[in-house]
């Protein structure tokens, strides 16, 4: 039934994409969502960020962390988090036998990835492609700071623009193999806004994941409402404000919040550093297991 229910989603995006084209604009951080367009080819990106995804078993924090993304070859981006964070269990006997242990903060689990676009957006196709992210146990297992594993996500992503619109969604699967954890699905869409001028960028998600077991905060089901965008600095385009507040709307209660910076820079033959910014704009995307800060 869930993966009937996550298909029927895709396809609805596919529907949804199909209608007309547009420029191409990429997202990612500050969403949840994570989209199809990797960093144009020799550009790069570099993020600062913090951000929380908890629920009343536990709060997780991260911050600070960094995320690097390298448009290594044409339509490859190869991607690197390292994160520091805070494990708060709230150590209520209602949720045992979840939400148990110390406070920590260090270290936690690294993530690598790449993302592959493997259908360019045209008139009336969507850009279509994955996103692979393999979770590395840097953290440590003990305090709670990390799985203790390798674990991955698998997602697949759809995108289409639409003049100043940008519509973006898709699901995957999250493999954790892991005692006291789970393997989920999670996905969603997003609707995304482009002022006039270029400045500002705001729009809302859906977004849902399954239980992710109860070694994580996220012990059941929720489905979150999540609003934020990017403020494109005037005097460098290049340099961007992220933000996004998040709150469920079904299933367990979740809290989910994202500030950072952003830089990105590059050029080739053709195009200025300063002028590729849009083709590789932010395209990375809590803690807890089934978001990738």
């Amino acid at each position: 039934m869930r993966t009937r229910r996550r298909w029927l989603a895709v396809l609805s995006f596919l529907f949804l994409f199909s209608l007309c084209g547009g420029k191409l604009w990429a997202q990612g951080p500050p969403y949840q969502i994570d989209d199809p367009v990797p960093v144009d080819y020799k550009h790069y990106e570099f993020y600062i960020f913090g951000g929380a995804d908890g629920t009343p078993v536990e709060m997780d924090s991260t911050g600070p962390a960094f995320e690097f993304n390298w448009g290594a070859v044409p339509r490859v981006q190869l991607h690197a988090i390292l994160p520091w964070g805070v494990v708060a269990p709230s150590n209520n006997p209602v949720y045992l036998p979840g939400g148990v242990g110390g406070t920590y903060f260090g270290l936690i689990d690294m993530e690598l990835g790449a993302k592959i676009a493997y259908i360019k957006e045209s008139k009336h196709i969507p850009q279509i492609g994955t996103f692979t992210m393999f979770e590395m146990p840097t953290g440590n297992y003990a305090k709670g700071l990390g799985v203790g594993k390798a674990w991955y996500r698998l997602p697949l992503w759809f995108q289409k623009n639409i003049g100043p619109w940008l519509l973006d969604g898709g699901a995957g699967e999250t493999v954790v193999p892991q005692t006291q954890y789970r393997d989920f699905p999670y996905g969603g869409f997003l609707l995304k806004y482009t002022f006039p001028g270029d400045r500002l960028e705001f729009g809302g998600e859906v977004f849902s994941h399954g239980r992710e077991g109860f070694a994580a905060p996220q012990t059941q089901a929720s489905t979150m409402i999540d609003l934020g965008g990017y403020y494109h600095f005037k005097h460098n385009p290049n340099e961007q404000f992220l933000f996004c507040y998040g709150h469920s709307v079904a299933g367990q209660t979740e809290n989910y919040a994202y500030v950072g910076m952003y830089w990105s820079w590059g050029k080739d033959a053709k195009v200025p550093a300063a002028s590729g910014m849009f083709g590789g704009a932010p395209g990375g995307n809590g803690f807890g297991i089934g978001r990738n800060f």
